[in-house]
């Protein structure tokens, strides 16, 4: 359970620092205002789902590092092939993360 409250609370804190950054309307006249009013709640939701992301690689890459490191101390003797599969995984979820934040961030 205390592992759950430390991830809820590290999406609070990512969604907190992101939304200001996401609801910045950079028109100055009156009727973008309120274009960019109407569109708060798309911009808020960019701003969870990129939090979101965000944690999930951090959890995702973290996992696969502790498991490496666990392999590696147990069979020294296949430390090349550990590494190798831990950094392409490594790769695969960043690359699935860039893809997910560009889809977030589309407007």
């Amino acid at each position: 359970m205390f592992k759950f409250a430390k991830i809820a609370l590290l999406v609070i804190v990512v969604s907190a620092l992101a939304i200001p950054a996401f609801a910045q309307d950079k028109k100055s006249d009156a009727g973008a205002a309120a274009a960019g009013a109407a569109n708060a709640p798309a911009l808020i939701g960019s701003a969870v789902g990129a939090g979101l992301v965000i944690v999930g690689v951090g959890i995702g890459i973290g996992k696969i590092g502790g498991s490496a490191v666990e392999s590696i101390a147990r069979q020294p003797e296949v430390v090349g092939n550990i590494q190798t599969a831990m950094i392409i995984s490594a790769a695969l979820i960043e690359g699935i993360a860039f893809f997910a934040l560009i889809i977030c961030l589309i407007k």
